[in-house]
């Protein structure tokens, strides 16, 4: 028999299926999770690899690439006529790059050597001044030998006539005595005077030798300045002191240059990197370490360098206006010490004339290698 419901027993059960279910917690979305768990790994991977690196590797942003810029300027005045290089351009060492006017120069050259031309003709005179003087003493000499005989003999004859005539014995006259010894006496005077004028001789000859002496000294100066008039000259063609590419070329034909004023730089091709570590970073660093380097320039491309030596001060000690910490305003700032980073030739080589001078390097350092020094001391 079927069962009967009243309307209050069917109203009275709606409302019972309509009524809310019993208060509980909502359950965990799988999803939410998976991404928090996935975050949580990252992050802890990551600090994993910041914590290994820190104190395995150490690296610096403030690194750049470096070399050797030559400036070439001017070592006389003058007009430029010629300038026979352009920019970027390959120079060897020795190549004329430009060319002065070399009027001026060309005139003091000459000039001088007129000059050494004339003292030349005046010390030729002078050496036939020096033989005619000595020719003179010479015969001077001769002088005085003839007259010193004519003495002996003018004596010799003054004392024979001295002997003839006597108290006992008078085989001469009193006038041919005294002739022999007024003869004598002429022939002492004669001999000193040829002794006179030989030594007179002798003094011109001084001073002739003198004189010829200072033309040849002066003729040592003029060719002084013509050896400094020559290499002025030769200043006038400005050559390249080393090999390299041109930059910063600021000479034009016409222009007029000073002695010192710079023309343009010579930039040679062998480049390195000087990397400024922080001075905590340089406990683990040393000589002959590999070094990782990433530069700008050449995106993509990882170059090998090796340290090759610290710096002898901070880069504070060189600056223009170092700080004065002894002013009592002190604050502790982390120095950085510039470090020299040599390249493979292999690399420069490949990389010459892209590899310049000021370009931004990243140096990075694996602290737990050895370095070539600590190996062959194992090693022995």
């Amino acid at each position: 028999m079927a069962e009967s419901h009243t309307p209050a027993e069917h109203k009275s059960a709606a409302v019972s299926s309509q009524a809310p279910a019993a208060p509980g917690k909502t359950p965990p979305n799988k999803r939410v999770l998976g991404v928090v768990a996935l975050i949580a790994l990252v992050a802890l991977g990551a600090g994993g690899r910041m914590w290994y690196r820190g104190h395995h590797y150490v690296e610096t942003e403030n690194a750049y690439v470096t070399g050797r810029v030559h400036p070439v300027s001017a070592r006389v005045a003058g007009v430029v006529t010629r300038v026979l290089v352009e920019d970027n351009q390959v120079v060897k060492a020795g190549d004329v790059i430009a060319e002065l006017d070399p009027a001026d120069h060309s005139v003091r050259v000459e000039q001088i050597e007129a000059q050494i031309a004339s003292v030349q003709q005046q010390i030729a005179q002078a050496d036939a001044q020096v033989a005619q003087v000595r020719a003179q003493a010479a015969a001077a000499g001769a002088q005085i030998r003839q007259a010193e005989a004519q003495l002996v003999r003018a004596r010799q004859d003054a004392e024979r006539f001295g002997q003839l005539y006597n108290d006992t014995m008078k085989a001469v006259s009193k006038a041919e005595v005294d002739a022999s010894n007024a003869a004598r006496a002429g022939a002492g005077a004669d001999v000193a005077a040829r002794r006179e004028n030989a030594a007179a001789a002798q003094a011109q000859v001084a001073a002739a030798d003198a004189g010829r002496d200072v033309l040849k000294a002066q003729v040592k100066v003029l060719q002084a300045q013509l050896k400094d008039a020559r290499q002025q000259l030769a200043y006038n063609r400005i050559v390249a002191p080393v090999a390299g590419r041109i930059g910063k070329r600021s000479v034009e034909i016409g222009a007029r240059v000073q002695p010192g004023q710079q023309l343009l730089a010579v930039v040679e091709d062998d480049v390195w990197v000087v990397a400024n570590f922080k001075e905590t970073q340089l406990a683990g660093l040393q000589p002959g370490q590999q070094v990782r380097l990433d530069i700008d320039a050449l995106p993509g491309q990882h170059l090998v360098g090796r340290v090759d030596s610290f710096a002898p001060a901070s880069g504070n000690q060189f600056a223009l206006l170092p700080a004065d910490n002894a002013t009592g305003n002190f604050t502790k700032i982390v120095q950085r010490v510039p470090v020299k980073i040599t390249l493979a030739q292999a690399d420069v080589r490949k990389y010459a004339g892209r590899l310049v001078p000021g370009m931004s390097v990243v140096a990075e350092v694996e602290l737990g290698q050895q370095s070539a020094h600590t190996r062959t001391a194992a090693a022995h």
